[in-house]
C-alpha cells in the first residue's frame, strides 16, 4: 500500500470540510484551531492511513493542501 502525507496551509483553509468529506481513507478531521481569519482548519487526524490520492487536494477550492507520496524502493 502506498503511503502519504499532507500539508495544510492554515492560513489558505477556510474550513469548507470538503477535503474532509473526500478523504476515502478517513485521515482528516477539523483541528478545532482557528487560523488567522477565524476558520477551523482541518488537519491530518489518523495520518497513518493516508495513502496519497490527493482527492484532498484535488477538492480543495483554496488550494492549500500539498500531498507528498512516499518513493516505493525497488
Amino acid at each position: 500500500m502506498p503511503r502519504g502525507t499532507i500539508v495544510i496551509d492554515a492560513e489558505r483553509c477556510k474550513g469548507c470540510g470538503l477535503c474532509i468529506a473526500a478523504c476515502p481513507q478517513r485521515v482528516l478531521a477539523f483541528s478545532g484551531s482557528l487560523n488567522a481569519s477565524g476558520y477551523d482548519v482541518a488537519r491530518m487526524e489518523n495520518p497513518e492511513a493516508c495513502v496519497g490520492c490527493a482527492f484532498c487536494a484535488l477538492t480543495c477550492p483554496d488550494v492549500a493542501i500539498t500531498v507528498y507520496r512516499e518513493k516505493k524502493n525497488a
